[in-house]
């Protein structure tokens, strides 16, 4: 899953970034809501973590934009604590969620994955396919009750497909979402950890449909 990352704070910034990517997530930043804006109006993000006080392009102006474009992508606003209004502007903007500064990085991380869960229409952090469970807030995957060891690049490959099951992802689709931007995108290494995959879970999990991509097959 890749998230994109809006906060002026530097050491606020890193610290959110640092925690994101223990987490397994591509984290892309920007420092500045003019640059946010572009990074969300033009690449792919599973979700956005936005300050509102930015410098040069305020979070509530970068949000509104957004939404006028038809952007859908979740998005989780900062605010300062006792600010109730920048909550109400931010909701009615568009936000699809709050969090007041300070807050626990395992809130923060909480908050992210029920957004990216209900962009999908699932509500529960336990994805399944057939005898395959992927636990969301604990990053475990388990077959028949057995743990399913992963490297962290085969278990967000993993956790974007069971994300989307049944749906044909493309391997530009898995590109975009699994890597942040200045990684060397490389659609090959794609298709290296999906034979890497395919070799821990169950015959015909990951169907190949021919010039599309790939599907997360549930069994009958």
């Amino acid at each position: 899953m890749r998230v994109l990352l809006v906060e002026d704070d530097s050491t606020l910034r890193a610290q959110l970034r640092a925690g994101l990517q223990d987490a397994g997530y591509a984290v892309d930043e920007a420092d500045n809501g003019r640059d946010g804006h572009h990074l969300g109006a033009g690449e792919a993000f599973d979700a956005v973590i936005l300050d509102l006080g930015l410098p040069v392009l305020d979070g509530i102006s970068v949000l509104k934009r957004w939404r006028e474009a038809g952007l859908t992508l979740p998005v989780l606003i900062l605010t300062a604590r006792d600010s109730w209004h920048e909550k109400v502007a931010g909701i009615d903007a568009g936000a699809d969620d709050y969090l007041a500064k300070p807050f626990h990085m395992e809130e923060l991380l909480a908050r992210v994955r029920a957004l990216i869960r209900r962009a999908q229409g699932l509500a529960s952090p336990l994805l399944q396919c057939g005898a395959l469970t992927l636990d969301t807030r604990s990053s475990r995957v388990t077959l028949n009750g057995q743990p399913v060891a992963l490297t962290s690049h085969e278990f967000r490959l993993l956790a974007y497909l069971m994300h989307r099951p049944g749906s044909v992802v493309s391997r530009t689709e898995l590109t975009e979402h699994l890597y942040a931007q200045d990684f060397d995108r490389d659609s090959n290494t794609i298709e290296v950890f999906v034979g890497r995959l395919r070799r821990k879970l169950p015959p015909d999990t990951i169907e190949t449909v021919r010039g599309m991509g790939y599907r997360l097959v549930t069994p009958p």
